[in-house]
This record gives C-alpha cells, structure tokens and sequence, in this order.
C-alpha cells in the first residue's frame, strides 16, 4: 500500500491515542457526536493495520467511506461549537452538551477540529495511496 497509506495508519492510531487521553487520562467525558467521531476512527486503526501489514489495496475501500463519515460528523461538530444557532439542531440532548469546549488552543483548536484535521489526514493520505499505486 506504500508510504501514504502508513501515513493515514500512523494518523488513525494518534488520534485513537489522544482520545483515550482526553477521556481516560483528563477525564473529559465525550459527549454524543465525539462518541460518533469515535466510532469513525476506531475501526480505521484496525483496518489500516491490517491493510498496511498485508498490503491489501482493498483496505482503502473500507476505509475511506469510514473516514468521510467521520469528517462529515467531525465537521457538523465544529459547525455546532462555533454557530449559537446551530445547537438548536442539536444530537446531544442529554449528558454533556456538544457545544462544550474542554480545550481551546491558540484560540479555535477544540477537539472536533484535531478530529476533523485527523479524518482529514487520513483521507489525503488514502487518496495519495491510491494514485501512487497506480
């Protein structure tokens, strides 16, 4: 599969990393669209593992769908963080609210955006894979 798909396997199990430490270390407890986001990225690293160690071309088929839901809901997040508007439509009715904000770095880096910026990463580097295969 080549360098551009251990890229997207190496992004995939960074962020599954960091989400365990902003839930099991920093106790931040997700709050519905992260547990969405979640389940975007946690089949990546099992996927892009496999792919990557067999080098199965066919794991990119998998996996790019998996990464443009999360995107699409990593996105959506970020939309309801930062337009008071758009919490109205809200999917997180009960428990921590999704227009929560447990970090804010540099003034908008929040947790949907290391998210949105992970599924991004993972996209680019499986379409990068894809046309140096060919």
């Amino acid at each position: 599969m080549g360098k551009w798909a251990w890229f997207a396997w190496i992004v995939a199990v960074v962020a599954m990393a960091g989400s365990l430490v902003f839930s099991e270390v920093m106790k931040f407890v997700p709050c519905s669209l992260c547990w969405y986001q979640r389940i975007a990225m946690y089949p990546l690293v099992l996927i892009l593992g496999i792919g990557v160690f067999y080098e199965d071309k066919r794991a990119r088929l998998y996996a790019l769908p998996l990464a443009f839901i999360g995107w699409l809901i990593a996105l959506y997040h970020i939309i309801e963080q930062n337009i008071p508007a758009a919490s109205q439509f809200s999917v997180c009715t009960s428990g921590v609210p999704c227009s929560a904000k447990y970090i804010n770095w540099l003034g908008f880096i929040s947790i949907p955006v290391l998210s949105f910026t992970a599924f991004t990463l993972i996209i680019v580097g499986l379409l990068l894979a894809r046309r140096s295969a060919k």
